[in-house]
C-alpha cells in the first residue's frame, strides 16, 4: 500500500459519517401489573410503528413509579391509584390525568377456603373474615397500586393487618414484590392475595389458587396516564410523550387496547373520554 492512499484511507475512516438523527425515544413509569400482563409487548410496537418513538418501560410499583416521576426520572406516567394521581398533577408534577382504560381487582385464595370467603361480594368482609381465621395473606407490601388498594380495604374493614406485635400478625405476610412474585408466593404458602385480574389472567403458576371473592365496586381497576411536567422538569421528552398519550386516548390505541387478549379473554377496557 502506497504512502499516499494509506493516508487517503486514514483520513476517510476519520471523516464524519452521513448524519443519522437519533430515534426519540421516551421513558415510561408504570406498574408491573401492565408489564406481566404482556400488555405493552402488544400495545408498544403498534405505537412505535405510527409514530416513530420508541417507548422505554420502566416497570415497578404505583408509589415508586410516582416518585420517579417527581424526581423527573420519567417522561410520562401510566398507574392505577387515581388519588395518588390526582394529587400528583395537584402539586404540579404533572400536566393532566388522562383516563385510559380500566380492568378490576380480584381476591384468590387457596381452593380449600379456610376462611370460609368464596363468594362474597364484600372484599372488606372477606378480609375481615381472613383476619378472624388468622388464614396466611400474602401482601405485596410495595406501595403499589394493588397494596394501596389493599390497604384502603383494611380500613373499610376496620382493621389494620400490619399494626401490633409480630407474634399477633404471622399470618399476614408482607412479600415487598411485584404482583407475579406475590401471587407465586401465595401459591407456595397457600394464602390469600389481592391481585389485578390481568395478572391473575396471566399468572401460570396458579397451584390450587382460585378467584374467590370478585365484583364488589371497590375492587373497580382505572389506569391513568399523565405527562410529567416539562414545567418542572425541562429535559421531559414533552413533545413524544404526549403523542404517547394521544395515541393511547385515540381510537386507534383504546382498540389496541381492547384487542389485546389472553386465551380468548379481554384483560383491559378502554375507557377515555
Amino acid at each position: 500500500m502506497t504512502t499516499r492512499l494509506f493516508l487517503a484511507l486514514a483520513l476517510s475512516a476519520l471523516a464524519p459519517g452521513p448524519l443519522h438523527a437519533e430515534t426519540p425515544a421516551i421513558t415510561l413509569a408504570s406498574t408491573t401489573s401492565t408489564e406481566n400482563s404482556g400488555l405493552f409487548d402488544h400495545l408498544l410496537p403498534r405505537f412505535t410503528a405510527a409514530t416513530g418513538i420508541a417507548v422505554r418501560v420502566v416497570a415497578v410499583g404505583t408509589g415508586q413509579a410516582l416518585r420517579m416521576a417527581r424526581n423527573g426520572d420519567a417522561d410520562v406516567l401510566l398507574v392505577h391509584h387515581r388519588p395518588s394521581e390526582e394529587a400528583f398533577v395537584a402539586e404540579g408534577y404533572g400536566v393532566r390525568r388522562h383516563d385510559v382504560m380500566v380492568n378490576d381487582f380480584v381476591l384468590v385464595g387457596p381452593r380449600a377456603d379456610p376462611a370460609g370467603v368464596r363468594g362474597l361480594d364484600d372484599a372488606a368482609a372477606a378480609l375481615a373474615q381472613i383476619a378472624g381465621a388468622r388464614a396466611p395473606f400474602a401482601s405485596r407490601g410495595d406501595d403499589s397500586g394493588t397494596h394501596k388498594k389493599e390497604r384502603d380495604l383494611w380500613a373499610a374493614a376496620g382493621l389494620d393487618p400490619s399494626a401490633g406485635p409480630s407474634a399477633d400478625r404471622g399470618w399476614y405476610r408482607e412479600t415487598g414484590s411485584g404482583m407475579g412474585a406475590t401471587l407465586n408466593a401465595a401459591a407456595g404458602m397457600g394464602a390469600y392475595a389481592l391481585s389485578d385480574r390481568a395478572t391473575w389472567l396471566a399468572f401460570q403458576n396458579k397451584g390450587d389458587l382460585e378467584v374467590l371473592v370478585e365484583g364488589d365496586p371497590r375492587l373497580f381497576n382505572p389506569y391513568g396516564v399523565i405527562l410529567v411536567n416539562p414545567a418542572r422538569h425541562p429535559h421531559v421528552h414533552a413533545r413524544e410523550g404526549q403523542a404517547f398519550i394521544d395515541w393511547l386516548v385515540s381510537d386507534d390505541g383504546q382498540a389496541a387496547i381492547a384487542a389485546y387478549r389472553l386465551d380468548g379473554r379481554q384483560l383491559f377496557f378502554p375507557n377515555a373520554e
